[in-house]
């Protein structure tokens, strides 16, 4: 069974935090020397976290906003967190587990964040853009909003973990004919009329949830007798 210090270890050569700044590089937040056979995977702490913690049997937790964890309700457990390195790379941006679930090849970057790519544009199957609203629709379990051009077919998409009016742009004249990203930002609407580039907003929540079950997978795949167990609101 892997420990904390395992697990953080792992973690932090996925997310390559060494590209981050010391203060937003996340790893474990309250150590713990047992080992790991069960870990949860939640958002942010709950009013029955420790109450949902005790009835799984945990070992450790797993935190993407730990801020106002009441650490001393919790039983003697680890909490490991990641915060924008989560975001980075398990929601919407350079993620190439999304990728490949939205069936995207070819893939480039779209915009820089202090030298980190913030976004991917490849090329998918040609087909009806109704086709693959319903897909993503699908993926993340809902929509927040859809912003359609008179594109009725779609073949290549812009993943972005932003939007402003410089990136509609920009993925418009690589040839994108969709925008996907968390939520519609207004700048951005004069970009979408005069480039005609579809847009949907997913939801920042669902990109969120998303991403916490790519990481139970990934988790999975590196120990196979880990249990993963995703957060239970009561």
């Amino acid at each position: 069974m892997p420990y904390l210090n395992d697990l953080a270890q792992f973690l932090d050569r996925f997310f390559a935090i060494e590209r981050y700044s010391a203060s937003e590089r996340g790893g474990v937040y309250i150590p713990s020397p047992r080992p790991i056979s069960r870990i949860g995977l939640a958002l942010e702490p709950w009013e029955n976290l420790p109450q949902w913690v005790e009835k799984q049997k945990l070992d450790a937790l797993f935190l993407h906003r730990p801020w106002k964890l009441q650490a001393k309700l919790l039983p003697d457990i680890g909490v490991l967190s990641y915060h924008l390195a989560f975001d980075e790379c398990m929601t919407l941006g350079f993620n190439s587990r999304l990728a490949n679930v939205l069936s995207m090849s070819d893939l480039e970057v779209l915009g820089e964040k202090q030298g980190r790519a913030i976004g991917a544009i490849g090329n998918i199957p040609q087909q009806k853009i109704a086709e693959y609203l319903h897909c993503i629709t699908e993926i993340f379990g809902g929509l927040e909003e859809v912003h359609l051009s008179r594109t009725v077919e779609v073949s290549r998409i812009a993943v972005v973990g932003g939007m402003n009016d410089e990136l509609v742009r920009e993925a418009a004249t690589r040839g994108a004919n969709l925008y996907v990203t968390g939520q519609m930002r207004q700048p951005a609407v004069e970009a979408l009329k005069e480039t005609e580039i579809s847009a949907i907003a997913v939801g920042h929540r669902r990109c969120e949830q998303w991403g916490l079950k790519s990481l139970a997978g990934l988790l999975r795949d590196r120990w196979s007798g880990l249990s993963v167990i995703g957060e239970e609101r009561e």
